[in-house]
């Protein structure tokens, strides 16, 4: 069934709105996937948090005209798709470059992330990229790290001044 131009206008519209809101975008092709491959790459894409939608090329183009997204959404060729978040770019990135290393017919074209468009190579480099929980658990030891030196430091003098009490004790050096 053929949807009326006002429905069409309500998809655009909805479009417009979630690629607004969206800090990453990675944009794919795809090509020969069965509907079960298709529903797990939405799944693992949901569970980064991201959201996954097949779309016409001239409805992309329209609807990312004015956004950052316009970049590489202007001119687009064959079958596309998007993944899309507001969150954490760094899982969206993990979660389909996994997903495209053992499927060969998902391939990734391009990205926006934060406003400025990557190539694919870049996409692969931002999965590369340690996970935000991962860089604040360095940045914390980097940071915890100077003090527990200090700590040991200080708490070498007195062990070893113990052990040298001890030594000195069984060897009967205080013995009267």
């Amino acid at each position: 069934m053929a949807l009326t131009k006002a429905q069409k206008q309500v998809k655009l519209e909805a479009l417009q709105v979630e690629l607004s809101k969206a800090t990453t975008l990675i944009l794919t092709g795809f090509s020969g996937l069965t509907v079960e491959q298709d529903f797990e790459l939405r799944k693992q894409l949901r569970q980064a948090g991201g959201h996954y939608r097949v779309v016409k090329n001239s409805l992309a183009e329209r609807a990312s005209k004015g956004s950052p997204a316009g970049k590489i959404l202007a001119s687009l060729k064959g079958v596309s798709s998007i993944a899309y978040t507001s969150g954490d770019g760094v899982a969206l990135a993990k979660a389909l470059q996994k997903y495209v290393k053992d499927n060969p017919g998902v391939v990734v074209k391009a990205g926006v992330v934060e406003g400025t468009a990557i190539s694919a190579a870049e996409v692969a480099q931002l999965a590369q990229t340690p996970s935000k929980e991962e860089l604040y658990a360095k940045l914390l030891f980097l940071i915890q790290a100077p003090a527990q030196r200090l700590v040991t430091v200080l708490a070498a003098t007195g062990r070893s001044t113990a052990v040298v009490i001890d030594q000195a004790v069984q060897a009967k050096k205080f013995a009267e």
